[in-house]
């Protein structure tokens, strides 16, 4: 008889089932993609700098969101477009939470978008359910016990200090992520609360976020919810001219590639359109 596996291997196997456990918000992803929306609390995020930089705005601007169909709401304090400056912790907090506390009764988990463990560990004290972290627990040493001590859902993004166009981008990024649960097992995240991110944008060059997208398959295959966050992003208007505002149809083009490769959750500054979209794209992978 062989012998038990240890409770490190039990961390690091893949879900059994198709849920994603965000301290005990169990999101069923089974033949639905979830939409994550976007709430930016930022005065110079890339896409929508400001527009919910005020409290009462970005609550309507929540309200909005879940009203459309959002499935999780993700505030950012932070912006990490490329070149943006850095944000202190006591500011980021100072966005953040005062939000937070009027949005976490909106009925759907709440993520909280931030590479900092202090900003994080107050968000989830103020009822946050998922950290969404850009460096996927691989950046703040504390990220990953502050994530096991609240026994919330996790985002592990994979992303690079800077750009090597001459890497395999695909073998980095399951390098990247073996290592990654490696670390949250480590710190007792349990692996129904892990969702893996690609980090389209992130420490690639546009080929390489390509090629990212195009092999969503071999990430989807290590058995855990691929979250994809394409919104409007700059590799959209690098394949046609358009500004932020006018990536939606290149947008829901990446996102139903992305659905029908595999991903769970995508996330999203257009929840309606991306919808519609979704169920679309299901209903015919689900025929195929």
């Amino acid at each position: 008889m062989s012998a038990p596996p240890s409770a490190s291997e039990t961390l690091l196997s893949p879900p059994a089932h198709a849920v994603f456990d965000a301290r005990g918000r169990r999101l069923d992803y089974a033949g639905r993609t979830l939409i994550m929306g976007i709430l930016n609390v930022t005065p110079d995020s890339f896409s929508d700098g400001g527009r919910s930089a005020v409290l009462d705005d970005a609550v309507t601007n929540a309200a909005r969101l879940v009203a459309d169909g959002a499935d999780i709401l993700d505030i950012g304090g932070e912006s990490t477009r490329p070149g943006h400056t850095p944000v202190a912790v006591e500011e980021e907090m100072r966005r953040v939470l005062p939000v937070l506390a009027e949005i976490v009764g909106l009925g759907v988990p709440v993520s909280v978008d931030t590479q900092k463990a202090r900003v994080a560990e107050a968000a989830l004290n103020a009822g946050a359910h998922i950290v969404n972290d850009i460096w996927g627990l691989m950046g703040d040493p504390e990220m990953a016990r502050v994530a096991a001590a609240f026994e919330a859902g996790v985002v592990v993004m994979h992303n690079r200090a800077s750009v090597d166009p001459a890497i395999d981008i695909v073998a980095d990024m399951l390098a990247f992520f073996e290592t990654a649960l490696e670390r949250a097992a480590r710190a007792g995240i349990r692996s129904d609360r892990i969702s893996l991110d690609p980090g389209i944008g992130f420490g690639k060059s546009f080929e390489q976020n390509l090629t990212a997208l195009a092999h969503l398959g071999d990430l989807a295959r290590l058995g855990f919810p691929l979250l994809l966050g394409t919104s409007r992003k700059s590799l959209i208007g690098k394949v046609v001219v358009a500004t932020p505002a006018e990536r939606l149809p290149g947008t829901i083009a990446s996102n139903v590639i992305g659905i029908m490769a595999g991903c769970a959750i995508i996330r999203v500054h257009d929840v309606a359109e991306h919808v519609q979209a979704a169920r679309v794209t299901e209903a015919i992978k689900g025929a195929a």
